[in-house]
């Protein structure tokens, strides 16, 4: 399914096809890319759950510590479409590949930097000032980083095959939460209580530094999309008159289609960030479940993943985005209230089936998702407007996902307010995806 606005015809396709080889090594490069970006982010949400509270925080009680380090994990949330715009515009008129290694070097250098911080017991106010600096220089990173390696695949895609190319950016986010809690848990096992809040913690973020090795591979062996190569030259034309700004093209004739795209996508960053995060701190803060015994379940979880998105994309490929995105919308919403009545049990088991199902929703949606918000657009304000669509949903989901489930949880004493926060998010983008559906089949008809 193509849902491109039919006022913004299609530039003509490039004089020369790209070799099977050239989509492989892209598809290659756009995944790893993916995958050290979104380790890198994730790091820092297991860390606000274990222990940044106490290190960064330390005023007041335990909930106190964690609402404030959640706060500053929600920080890089609200940073990620000022990436998104500012590397959208620049990605639809300089390039994709540009765009992609200045995000890849930025998140490198912040990661490493957090990972090298002073707590607040050595320098005080400074430590928690600068951690929220550098939280936002994530969520920039991140914000600019998903459009171009989305579009690098996507762009790149064999005809037919655009849902599969670009499952391959979004396997970036399962082998990240797999990565990054495997690093946790093997430091766990490594050292001590102490060592581990005195250091242990700390070496997952020093790692984000081979993160510079991959945006230097990329910057000299990855060619621009042949997509965006025939956009340019339309572009091109357009700017003499004045008219060729893509951020101004999306804001006035496309704002509806951008946050139509974010309010279908919000349950899902919202569930997954509940998952990874807020779970992780409600399991050993309230059930007293062992922190190994949850990252584990998590990583078998994200495991699954891998092999999940793919097999969504390739049905959409088939049956299209639409119908395989709403299915699992739908998915998260009955599934909401049984996730949290298995995770109440404290039942490490019962653990694993409720997010193990959850994730396979996730999953369904998230498989399609990259070729879908591709298609919402055309070449030349495509890294802008797919951009913005899922910052917007980042925000409204995933940053204030976990700070709001412990809000939740302190003022009702129920999980089944956090089930609640996700069934209103699930209707919230059936809601959207029906109307996106609907101009879809309007476009197709005229």
């Amino acid at each position: 399914m193509d849902t491109a606005p039919p006022s913004r015809p299609q530039p003509p396709a490039p004089a020369t096809t790209p070799r099977p080889q050239s989509h492989r090594k892209v598809a290659t490069a756009a995944a790893l890319a993916s995958a050290v970006e979104w380790y890198d982010y994730f790091v820092f949400g297991i860390a606000a759950a274990l222990v940044l509270g106490d290190l960064y925080f330390p005023a007041g009680s335990s909930s106190a510590g964690v609402l404030a380090a959640f706060a500053t994990f929600a920080v890089g949330f609200l940073a990620r479409p000022l990436g998104g715009i500012v590397a959208g515009h620049l990605g639809d008129k300089r390039g994709r590949k540009p765009m992609l290694v200045l995000a890849l070097t930025l998140m490198g250098l912040a990661t490493t930097g957090i990972g090298l911080l002073p707590t607040y017991e050595t320098i005080g106010i400074a430590a928690p000032v600068l951690l929220v600096l550098l939280r936002i220089a994530q969520g920039v990173a991140v914000g600019a980083q998903w459009g171009g390696a989305m579009l690098l695949a996507t762009e790149y895609a064999p005809e037919g095959k655009r849902g599969v190319y670009g499952s391959f950016v979004q396997l970036g986010v399962p082998i990240g939460v797999v990565s990054a809690n495997t690093m946790f848990l093997v430091m766990g096992a490594a050292t001590d209580d102490a060592a581990f809040t005195a250091w242990g913690w700390r070496v997952p973020f020093l790692i984000g530094l081979f993160v510079l090795g991959l945006a230097w591979y990329i910057h000299r062996h990855v060619e621009e999309t042949p997509e965006f190569r025939a956009a340019e030259r339309a572009l091109a034309e357009k700017e003499k008159s004045e008219k060729g700004s893509p951020l101004r093209t999306v804001l006035r004739g496309h704002l509806g289609t951008v946050f139509l795209a974010g309010g279908s996508f919000a349950v899902n960053t919202a569930t997954f960030y509940i998952l990874i995060t807020g779970v992780l701190d409600y399991t050993t803060r309230e059930l007293d479940m062992k922190r190994s015994a949850v990252l584990a379940v998590s990583l078998c979880v994200s495991l699954t993943q891998l092999v999940l998105i793919p097999a969504a994309a390739a049905l959409s490929d088939r049956v299209g985005r639409i119908r395989i995105y709403a299915f699992g919308a739908a998915g998260i919403a009955l599934w909401a209230v049984p996730l949290f009545l298995l995770i109440d049990t404290g039942s490490l088991l019962w653990l694993a089936v409720g997010t193990f199902v959850a994730s396979c929703f996730l999953s369904i949606m998230y498989g399609p998702q990259a070729a879908l918000f591709a298609e919402l657009f055309t070449p030349e304000m495509r890294y802008t407007g797919a951009s913005l669509g899922y910052q917007i949903a980042a925000v409204l989901g995933g940053g204030l996902a976990p700070f709001l489930m412990v809000l939740l949880l302190e003022a009702t004493g129920t999980s089944m307010a956090v089930s609640a926060y996700i069934i209103v998010l699930s209707v919230i983008a059936l809601v959207s995806i029906k109307v996106l559906a609907g101009r879809a089949s309007s476009r197709a008809e005229s």
